[in-house]
């Protein structure tokens, strides 16, 4: 299985360019059903422990089933799929820039949950322009074990997003460890007191705010990923739904950038125009690396060729 790793503001993306499974016709969010009901061990196997890690997100790489669209990607993690991936749309970008697919210039690509636009403004500097984002509740206050009461929007940003504006806990990289054990007790608490997303969805990241290290910068952040790792980057689908909740508070233009600092210093540019529904449009801007381009093995010996799972 040929792989592309990547690295967007530190959080890693590996794009799978061949050896992947048959999802079969139809339309890309049906395949990428079938992806996450039949071919767990595919996805485990790629990000996973040993030739993984907790906060490698995957991308398959497909070709587009439109004519409009440079090419048809689902994103996963090692619990499920994601219906949308900031800064693995942009490793995306900086992947087909390397592979010689794309040039600098506009390039759409579709994902399960709607088409997205990528700038690619040279071979690392890549521009999303994410799915409409939007803000689902405000204020919501849930009493936390151990921390006492939380408040925060629940909000869509491509994935469903419970948004803290002051954190309990400084953030800073020396508390990474009491943060993601906050944010894993605030995801919990939330599912106990029955707080969901649209039509009863998971809300399966966290996300927590205080003020930057970076003067440039307007906020920093530290993001609780589904599988339970930390996002070493700001969060593309984070800020998108960060964008939904500034722009209905009045707190944001559109068009005005909003710098995002992320927990290990690396930061953000985004920005919002209105949607055509009730939310906004983001465009997200960072910068990605290709890491390796390597081929990963499986002998049918090994016990762990599907990833180490508990």
């Amino acid at each position: 299985m040929r792989v592309i790793d990547s690295h967007t503001a530190g959080e890693p993306t590996r794009v799978v360019i061949e050896g992947g499974p048959d999802l079969g016709p139809g339309p890309l969010a049906e395949r990428a059903a079938r992806l996450e009901a039949d071919h767990l061990d595919f996805c485990a196997s790629v990000v996973l422990e040993p030739r993984g890690h907790d906060a490698i997100i995957g991308a398959f790489l497909l070709p587009p089933t439109r004519s409009d669209c440079a090419a048809s990607v689902i994103f996963f993690n090692n619990l499920q799929n994601l219906g949308m991936c900031g800064h693995a749309s942009i490793g995306l970008g900086a992947t087909l820039a390397y592979l010689d697919r794309v040039g600098p210039g506009r390039h759409s690509i579709e994902t399960p949950v709607g088409v997205v636009e990528l700038l690619l403004h040279d071979a690392n500097t890549v521009s999303v322009t994410n799915v409409e984002s939007y803000r689902h509740l405000k204020d919501v206050t849930v009493d936390v074990d151990g921390i006492g009461p939380v408040t925060g929007d629940v909000a869509w940003g491509g994935n469903w997003f419970f948004l803290v504006r002051e954190s309990p806990v400084a953030l800073v990289p020396q508390n990474i460890r009491p943060l993601t054990d906050l944010t894993l007790k605030i995801r919990e608490t939330l599912e106990k007191n029955g707080v969901t997303g649209k039509d009863g969805a998971w809300i399966d990241h966290i996300e927590v705010f205080g003020p930057p290290v970076n003067p440039d910068a307007d906020s920093r952040n530290f993001v609780l990923c589904p599988g339970g790792a930390y996002d070493r980057s700001p969060c593309g689908t984070g800020c998108s739904a960060k964008l939904a909740c500034l722009a209905e508070d009045g707190l944001l233009a559109p068009g005005q950038d909003w710098v995002q600092e992320s927990i290990i210093g690396s930061t953000y540019t985004a920005s919002y125009r209105n949607g055509t529904g009730s939310g906004v449009v983001p465009t997200i801007t960072g910068q990605a690396f290709v890491t390796s381009d390597a081929a990963l093995r499986f002998d049918p010996a090994d016990p762990y060729r599907s990833g180490i799972r508990f």
